[in-house]
């Protein structure tokens, strides 16, 4: 079809392209009556939340060493943190919110991902023709910093489908505690990486670990480390302090600052803390100015040190070798390319160039207009819903976009889905399933909000 137009949808781990064909008024009819496939969904249940079980009890944790893999990765966990087994996917009362299943990767990103996998059942399942032709992208480092994403634009079959498409749509389960939701325009890129600290590389200490007695002689790769830690931030472990990282960081805009004092109006601190169990925000700064930094201020965060011995009791050793890993956040004109330059200069100027840095993954920021189709759209559906958006100049955390939002593709990229769900990366990680709020949508009110998005899609074209 000569006028036909194409939307991608991706995740985290998979995506999928719809192709728009033109709306036609018997179409239009049709698809205003969604009673069939709500029926199918109320149907479903059983069979949605069983499929979504079924997932994650698959780990699909990527590891650095993989290629592009058909699952979604999810981060590792350690079993002993969680009040029910990661793998399990049980289902469970959870007080104030409703039956919830808890797994590795239940909200990031499976849930979401088998809802909207249900919505598609559903309109098949009614009889109907999917108003969207859908065509999925699928990888499985995401977790690791993509690092072969970026191949997908790439390869000549997958590069004649998506430049058809008008943007990018990841689902999402958006909804917070209080139903509340928020439209984010882009999200920060992000540098994955581990520095090594070692006597063999440096030269000094021991190229193995020995008894601990020889620190009377011997200098200390894990303290050396430390002190090259040390250099990356100020004092107090907030501010980046590597010459040039954040150089070219573009400032929050007028209209930027303005989205962000209005949502900080609109959304709760209290509910922000309470979901994070924290009390103070760094430098005790205001809930305004907290929402700021959360979106404009690139970052440079220790996700893990490992050096030594660290089982049980203690063992007098000077360890060898010590690693630190390392997440660099990244906000719009800065590149991944161009942080992990600027790290490895600084390292070196400061005489630490000794200290391997070795980088698994990372991409660019993303960045989309607010008149875009997509965020009109779901602008639209929200609001049929009885929900005002929150509107945020970009999201905190990562995804790859940046391969359809970059050159040579160029396309706008959003998110969208009812439904709540927390502890991304975190033990007990939840999606709600039947919920307790009216506000706040179950497993079949988030399925319907795929189904009405689609449509929503053909109805806006």
């Amino acid at each position: 079809m000569s006028d036909r137009r194409t939307f991608l949808q991706t995740t985290a781990g998979a995506a999928a392209a719809l192709a728009l064909p033109r709306w036609t008024r018997a179409a239009a009819a049709n698809a205003a009556d969604l009673d069939p496939i709500v029926s199918e969904i109320d149907k479903r249940h059983d069979e949605s939340l069983k499929l979504l079980q079924t997932w994650i009890h698959q780990p699909s944790i990527a590891a650095e060493n993989r290629g592009m893999s058909e699952g979604y990765d999810v981060k590792q966990v350690d079993p002993s943190e969680w009040s029910s087994p990661p793998w399990d996917a049980a289902l469970v009362d959870k007080p104030g919110l409703g039956k919830v299943v808890i797994g590795r990767g239940a909200v990031n990103q499976k849930g979401p991902e088998a809802t909207f996998l249900a919505a598609l059942h559903a309109i098949r399942g009614a009889g109907r023709k999917l108003p969207v032709n859908l065509v999925f992208v699928a990888e499985g480092e995401e977790e690791i910093g993509s690092p072969h994403f970026h191949q997908v634009v790439h390869r000549p079959e997958v590069l004649a489908a998506v430049k058809k498409c008008s943007g990018i749509f990841m689902p999402s389960s958006s909804q917070g505690l209080d139903g509340e939701v928020t439209i984010t325009l882009g999200a920060k890129g992000v540098v994955e990486l581990e520095l090594i600290s070692s006597g063999e590389k440096w030269g000094r200490g021991p190229r193995k670990d020995v008894h601990s007695s020889n620190k009377a002689r011997l200098d200390s790769p894990a303290w050396h480390l430390v002190e090259a830690l040390a250099t990356l931030v100020a004092p107090d472990g907030n501010d980046p302090a590597i010459e040039g990282f954040a150089a070219k960081a573009r400032p929050v805009s007028p209209a930027e600052k303005k989205m962000i004092a209005e949502a900080a109006n609109r959304l709760s601190e209290a509910n922000a803390k309470k979901l994070l169990g924290v009390d103070h925000w760094v430098h005790d700064v205001s809930w305004q100015e907290a929402l700021e930094l959360l979106v404009s201020r690139p970052t440079v965060n220790i996700e893990g040190l490992v050096g030594g011995y660290t089982g049980p009791g203690g063992k007098t050793i000077l360890p060898g070798r010590a690693v630190a890993k390392i997440d660099m956040r990244l906000v719009p004109d800065m590149t991944a390319a161009e942080a992990l330059a600027t790290l490895k200069a600084h390292l070196a100027k400061k005489g630490f160039a000794d200290i391997e840095v070795k980088m698994s993954g990372g991409y660019d920021p993303t960045s989309t207009p607010a008149d875009a189709e997509m965020i009109r759209v779901s602008n639209a559906v929200y609001r049929r819903h009885g929900i005002d958006p929150v509107l945020l100049p970009r999201n905190a955390g990562s995804w790859p976009g940046y391969v359809f939002t970059g050159d040579p593709l160029r396309l706008p990229a959003g998110h969208f889905g009812l439904g709540h769900g927390s502890g991304a990366h975190a033990p007990d990680e939840y999606y709600v399933i039947e919920s307790a709020n009216p506000k706040v949508q179950g497993l079949d009110g988030a399925t319907r909000s795929y189904v009405e998005f689609l449509y929503e899609l053909v109805a806006t074209a």
